[in-house]
């Protein structure tokens, strides 16, 4: 019945042994339906040799308990250490990283990815190496280290990102391991994951803290992904008394979920919540949630569910939450949280399971006969969702969501001139948050200062912008200034690795040509404007020429290709770019219609590649 080293409490303390504080005995018995009154749990901690500071070691609590229920004792023992606050400790083991270092991860995120992982994946014939994983061991970890379950789970949150002709999914080596990893990191990276601190060695150890942080950041992108009024108009039904549709198309869908769970618990009488942690730890607002988008049977073809409310009358908390998902689950919405999630109001987590219930029940419909401007309801262009995925991969605080009004007070652009190595006096910067009166005004000096860097530190071109176009999100001059942004970002990254050569489009288009004549490839490119490009096979090639042998042409069409032909080499080509370690953020159809700025940060991610390798 004592566990063995292996199930040993994972606790903070030094030595490995895991321990509880005297004043958690209580709970802990009670736990293990041992519900002993005060005076005798006061009369057993007097018993115990504790180790002067009020901890009770594992082995002392099981000496004092081998004659009571052992087997319940010794389990609950380990729960209440893992889910003390559901914390463990790592101890840093990498030479660089982490040496001496401590990290922390959260064992109810593992739990909750794990069976959303499990539900994702469990028909593909790729994954049945690892799924179903244990959500209670660390399969997870050891799962992601061949890299092809990360690369579904970035398709599922994001579908055709990466080419599936691309991952090495049989006999894996350490070398296409290696390539899997690659193509997963960079492939996060393109729709919008911070990875700069995460490299492919991290994965294969499966370092905890890195593995959860990279796998929320792709399941919340999935998640949010239709969160977006351009792409569920129904949306507009949240929109308030004297707003306009500009304001409701601001939100962030963190706030667009909040104001759907309140829409929904206003319509059914209830008091609203202004966080989904400490407003719905008591699950009642979950209760009537679900209530108000279940099913009625209204519509033909989806049969009503009706939610049994009875557990509200549950008087303990974890009981009631435990009612409450048991409802969630006749929906097929019970993911991402357990009833003790809720009831410590785990903000991540509940984020996640409202944002699932949205998905799958909106309930919402479309307002008929409202004035609204329907033709103003654009979704965002692929050269905006790309500029936008490459600042959220740097990183930027906050993340952006919208591209033109997240920027109109320029705080983002000033950590890009940052990135670029242009100095920000951050003294002259306005900070939020800014004052209800006059705030404008201040986001606005902002912008002026952010077109005055650009034209004197930054040297770009920005004739006829000014600050009021950032502020106002003027979509052709805010553009015009973060592609410079994007296209300097690229160029530093290739000076950088040139020793500090200055690189332009000349140099890029020579570089290319010579290392596919050198390769003995047929291909070649007179601009990045060439219409070759737009059946990939100068792209194809110069990987091909990198990495000789890595470009498996029996899959290609290289002749009189049509439209389809040619987006299907643009997709392979864009994922073997980031298999081979090129961190392309550009889409396929770029390729296709060969739009020269795009084109040019493929290629010039591929001379990095390339000049590395010399």
């Amino acid at each position: 019945m004592i566990l063995d080293a292996e199930n040993r409490p994972k606790s903070q303390d030094i030595g490995g042994n895991g321990f509880i504080h005297t004043n958690d005995l209580t709970d802990v018995l009670k736990a293990a339906n041992l519900s002993l009154p005060g005076y005798k749990a006061r009369e057993l901690i007097q018993n115990l040799t504790t180790t002067g500071d009020g901890r009770i070691s594992f082995d002392e609590f099981i000496s004092i308990f081998q004659n009571l229920k052992s087997d319940d004792v010794a389990k609950s023992f380990r729960k209440q250490i893992n889910k003390k606050e559901g914390i463990c400790a790592i101890g840093g083991t990498s030479e660089q990283s982490s040496a001496g270092t401590q990290h922390s991860y959260s064992e109810e995120e593992k739990y909750a990815f794990v069976n959303w992982i499990n539900k994702a994946l469990e028909k593909d014939p790729d994954c049945k190496h690892v799924v179903p994983m244990n959500p209670e061991t660390d399969d997870l970890f050891q799962a992601v280290g061949d890299g092809i379950v990360l690369c579904k789970m970035i398709n599922f949150s994001v579908p055709d990102t990466i080419d599936e002709r691309t991952i090495n999914k049989k006999k894996l080596t350490p070398f296409t391991i290696q390539e899997n990893l690659n193509l997963a990191l960079n492939s996060a990276s393109a729709i919008g994951c911070h990875v700069v601190n995460i490299g492919a060695e991290d994965l294969k150890e499966g370092k905890p803290y890195l593995v959860l942080g990279l796998l929320w950041q792709v399941i919340k992108i999935g998640l949010f992904a239709d969160i977006e009024i351009s792409r569920n108009e129904a949306l507009i039904a949240l929109l308030r008394e004297g707003e306009s549709l500009e304001d409701l198309m601001k939100l962030s869908p963190e706030e667009l979920l909040l104001r759907w769970a309140n829409y929904h618990l206003e319509n059914a009488g209830c008091n609203k919540v202004n966080n989904f942690s400490s407003d719905i730890k008591d699950s009642r607002a979950y209760y009537h949630l679900l209530n108000q988008v279940a099913p009625k049977g209204d519509e033909e073809g989806i049969p009503a569910i009706t939610i049994d409310m009875s557990g509200l009358r549950e008087k303990d908390d974890v009981q009631r939450a435990e009612c409450m998902l048991q409802q969630a689950e006749r929906l097929g919405c019970r993911q991402f949280v357990t009833a003790t999630d809720v009831v410590r109001g785990n903000p991540k987590l509940n984020l996640a399971f409202i944002a699932n219930l949205f998905n799958k029940y909106p309930a919402l419909h479309k307002p008929e006969n409202q004035d609204i401007d329907w033709s103003s309801i654009e979704g965002e262009t692929r050269e905006e969702r790309t500029f936008r995925n490459w600042m959220n991969s740097l990183g930027v605080n906050p993340r952006v969501n919208h591209l033109y009004s997240d920027l109109s007070d320029a705080l983002v652009i000033f950590q890009l001139y940052e990135k670029i190595k242009v100095p920000v006096d951050w003294n002259r910067v306005n900070k939020p948050p800014y004052p209800k009166l006059g705030g404008n005004m201040k986001k606005l000096e902002n912008c002026n200062y952010a077109v005055e860097l650009g034209k004197n530190q930054a040297k770009f071109s920005l004739v006829g912008i000014a600050g009021q176009d950032l502020n106002e999100g003027n979509r052709t001059l805010t553009l015009a200034l973060i592609w410079q942004l994007m296209r300097r970002y690229t160029l530093n990254i290739l000076e950088d690795i040139g020793g500090g050569e200055k690189v332009n489009d000349e140099i890029i288009v020579s570089w290319v040509n010579e290392t596919l004549t050198a390769a003995g490839k047929d291909s070649t490119i007179s601009s990045f404007k060439d219409s070759k490009i737009s059946t990939s096979m100068p792209v194809l090639d110069l990987i091909d020429a990198i990495q000789p042998g890595s470009i498996k042409y029996d899959l290609l069409k290289t002749e009189d290709l049509n439209d389809e032909e040619k987006l299907n080499n643009a997709k392979y080509a864009i994922s073997m770019a980031r298999k081979i370690g090129a961190r392309v953020y550009a889409l396929p159809e770029d390729l296709v219609e060969v739009k020269p700025k795009m084109v040019m940060t493929v290629f010039a991610c591929l001379m990095g590649k390339g000049m590395k390798k010399v």
